[in-house]
């Protein structure tokens, strides 16, 4: 782990955070103005940022791990005022557009892409935060952001199946080495909803519980989607409902090509009878980019996310490039060449095949591996 150390977490170093309430203000640009106005959101994360990354580049400080809890107001503040500020954003558009008829279908759909990204890089990433808290207010918001995405499920698929089993055949969203995320992402899409439920169907039956028990998460997760697409409707009718689960569907994109890039081809040492090694730094990808761990609340220190779940993002750990494999470019850029499957496997597999010299010499034949991690070939 990096041995160095930046200034206490405060509101001066927090700010740089906060810069991702700036796709706000470009949303209702677009809702109002129309025209290339609505290409600034999905421009905002992956041009401004990418572009700050080249600037400012690399930052492997670490804050003190131990820093009070309520040294971290301003931190705390930023993904907690989100749930609201989305709620508002996603639904008062619908409201909006649906009453107006300045803007063409074609500027509907680069609108309400941008929104998606709002809602899909912004909102799940800050419920994958807050779902990790102890704070029951918290956990409730991030079951909110994540219905109003119609992603629900994501919650304990995360939580009882991708933290419990990453890099093995058993998780769902660790993409296998060589596999493109036009595979990934159809697989992943039918895999985790499935291996969601029966992790909580497993929990409640430890508990000696009925499947049908009303503690049962997938009973809160589907009332909650049931209300959003009730509201998007009720707002802005088939029209509104349409824009909803398309902006939903975005979101529901760029999460799973995070999670592509994440642990693309890192896989644990299998210690026979269907156990594993114990999760370690270099099972995660890693980017140390300055401005995308600014939109991302430090998402791309991902290694220490596994070792600490419920850390606070600013409190999250930078790893040396010998204990955990490092990205060349940040998530944004990484996201993007990840769909076009020819570049990412040019770019990725080479650095898959150093990581195995790397950590696991003695694994000289990795074919048990990938068969077990790949999917069948078409």
């Amino acid at each position: 782990m990096s041995d160095s150390t930046s200034q206490a977490p405060g509101l001066k170093q927090a700010l740089p955070f906060w810069l991702t309430l700036g796709m706000v203000p470009l949303a209702l640009l677009g809702a109002t103005y129309g025209g290339w106005f609505t290409a600034l959101v999905p421009l905002y994360p992956i041009l401004i940022y990418s572009s700050l990354d080249a600037v400012t580049g690399l930052n492997t400080e670490n804050a003190d791990p131990d820093t009070p809890e309520e040294d971290l107001f301003w931190y705390q503040l930023l993904t907690l005022i989100w749930t609201p500020l989305q709620l508002v954003i996603l639904f008062g558009t619908i409201w909006y557009v649906t009453r107006t008829n300045h803007l063409s279908g074609l500027e509907l759909g680069v609108l309400f892409l941008g929104i998606g990204f709002i809602t899909g890089i912004v909102g799940i990433n800050y419920s994958h935060e807050l779902m990790h808290q102890k704070d029951r207010v918290e956990r409730w918001m991030a079951d909110i952001l994540l219905a109003s995405v119609l992603y629900s499920h994501f919650r304990s698929e995360h939580l009882r199946v991708h933290h419990l089993y990453v890099g093995t055949c058993r998780d769902p969203v660790t993409a296998r080495y060589n596999e493109g995320f036009h595979r990934f992402f159809p697989r992943v899409l039918t895999q985790s909803p499935v291996s969601a439920w029966k992790a909580e169907v497993a929990m409640l039956a430890r508990r000696g519980l009925p499947w049908w028990h009303r503690s049962n998460p997938f009973w809160r997760y589907g009332a909650l989607q049931l209300l959003m697409l009730a509201l998007a409707y009720a707002l802005g009718g088939g029209l509104g409902l349409g824009l909803f689960v398309y902006q939903a569907a975005v979101a529901i994109w760029q999460l799973e090509a995070v999670n592509y890039v994440e642990h693309y081809g890192l896989t644990r040492r299998h210690l026979g009878e269907g156990k594993y090694e114990h999760v370690k730094p270099h099972h995660s990808w890693n980017a140390s980019q300055r401005a995308s761990n600014w939109l991302l609340i430090n998402l791309q220190r991902h290694s220490d996310h596994h070792f600490k779940p419920d850390r606070r993002f600013p409190l999250l750990q930078s790893y040396s490039e010998e204990e955990a494999p490092q990205l060349p470019y940040g998530y944004p850029i990484m996201v993007a060449i990840a769909m076009n499957p020819l570049w990412w496997r040019r770019m990725m597999n080479p650095r898959v095949r150093a990581w195995r010299k790397f950590h696991y010499p003695d694994i000289k034949d990795w074919t048990p591996y990938n068969k077990a991690l790949n999917p069948p070939p078409r």
